[in-house]
């Protein structure tokens, strides 16, 4: 009897400390209400695991129940090592090591839960995984929401915008003066190689069947990418740019100045409007390593556009600005309205040195330009009102540069937003692949 209690007392049971420096005891492990009992990995005996002491601590969040021996231990040789004794982590330690000690919302058994939903057929629940991705990070089901106000708020100020430029070169004298000049004059101011484009652009049907296949493009990238509700939000912004062209036939202009070109009221310009949507429909819908250069050809196309149609004396200046405000405009309007179908996946998220390089460029570029345009605005604002020679110059280098800087600053300023509401950098969105290694 003696004899069996110096060996329970020195040898390998549950209780006591065991000589030669095994293995201590485990802490139980902590459980909440809800989780059952976990697995606690059994202490093993000193010659399984080694000789050395060790101490065991948790290596995840609170109530995940895994332990595993202090970076104190001594480690045993690979050949003494009982399987056994070596704690397995399970997928909620792996979530918990690669996101944080826990995640932000919820406990590290939801996520598991999140992504044990499936189906009948053993497939994933869309509606299930997007609902739990939501509980732990609302981020990757919406754009933030600062993000979503940003939107707003340039997508009003670019009807504002619009609104007001039809104002001044509808209803007031300075403004129809201004159109008269350019419209009866930009024709022998353009350089050579622009009136050669414009002579294409201006053949009819040209701008509409061009537009019309870059809409299709953009429908078809939305479909191919299974983007459904952002198909919808393309549809839809296309209908209304469509139906907005249609303002022409009810906007008044009244009689101020006898004018050459037609006394009916021609803005907004269709035209403008359906090339510059089609082109922010498909900077809508491409993914993210295509938008920098979607937004670039778009702000071209859209500036040839609206020059040529002002060469070919089928829209005045007002016109066009106009169309190009209201596209951009109900174009931000569209992006506050995005969801998890017109978010890049979760994985990709990421910044975008294109991106970012690109818009600070035609941002930049678009605001000194349209600050050139109201310099020289200014200088020939006195002689408007009698439609003085000496501004039909100014006139056409102010049209210009207005042109070209708002089509690059409304152009940055939707690829920037796209970008904010398409990528928001989340905890789980940077988690991807990990980097493959060189090759030699």
């Amino acid at each position: 009897m003696q004899q069996g209690n110096g060996t329970a007392a020195s040898g390998t049971g549950t209780t006591g400390t065991p000589q030669g420096g095994g293995v201590p005891p485990m802490p139980p492990a902590p459980t909440t209400g809800n989780d059952p009992q976990p697995a606690v990995p059994p202490t093993g005996t000193a010659e399984a695991a080694g000789q050395g002491g060790a101490q065991w601590k948790p290596i995840a969040a609170e109530g995940s129940g895994a332990y595993m021996p202090s970076q104190t231990e001594a480690h045993a040789p690979a050949s003494q090592a009982d399987p056994i004794s070596q704690p397995e982590r399970d997928d909620d330690d792996i979530f918990n090591g690669v996101v944080g000690s826990r995640p932000a919302r919820g406990s590290s058994s939801q996520v598991t839960d999140i992504f044990a939903a499936t189906d009948g057929d053993g497939s994933l629940d869309d509606d299930d995984v997007a609902a739990g991705l939501a509980e732990i990070d609302p981020l990757t089901v919406r754009p933030r929401i600062s993000s979503l106000v940003l939107a707003v708020v340039l997508g009003l100020l670019c009807l504002a915008g619009a609104a007001g430029i039809y104002f001044f070169g509808v209803h007031t004298l300075h403004g129809q003066n201004y159109d008269e000049i350019s419209f009866n004059g930009l024709k022998g101011a353009v350089p050579g190689w622009f009136a050669a484009v414009a002579q294409v652009l201006k053949m009819n049907g040209v701008v509409v069947v061009i537009s019309l296949v870059v809409a299709v493009a953009a429908l078809a990238v939305a479909a191919v990418r299974k983007r459904w509700w952002l198909l919808g939000q393309i549809v839809v912004f296309g209908v209304v740019c469509y139906a907005l062209a249609w303002l022409k036939r009810l906007l008044p202009r009244p009689f101020i100045i006898n004018t050459i070109s037609d006394h009916a009221n021609s803005a907004p310009s269709g035209h403008t409007l359906l090339a510059a949507g089609a082109s922010l429909a498909l900077l809508l819908a491409v993914p993210r390593v295509w938008r920098a250069l979607v937004g670039v050809l778009g702000a071209a196309y859209t500036v040839l556009v609206a020059v040529s149609l002002v060469d070919a004396q089928w829209h005045r200046p007002s016109d066009v600005l106009m169309s190009m405000l209201i596209a951009a405009g109900m174009a931000l309007l569209t992006m506050a309205l995005t969801r998890k179908s017109g978010m890049d996946d979760l994985g990709s998220c990421a910044p975008s040195a294109s991106i970012q390089i690109v818009a600070s460029v035609m941002i930049t570029f678009g605001i000194c330009s349209c600050c050139y345009a109201g310099y020289l605005f200014w200088q020939l604002y006195p002689g408007l009102d009698i439609g003085a020679q000496w501004t039909y110059g100014a006139a056409y280098a102010s049209f210009a540069a207005a042109t070209i800087g708002l089509a690059c600053l409304l152009f940055g300023l939707a690829l920037a937003v796209r970008q904010l509401t398409a990528s928001p950098l989340t905890r789980l969105g940077l988690i991807g692949a990990p980097p493959a290694p060189p090759r030699r």
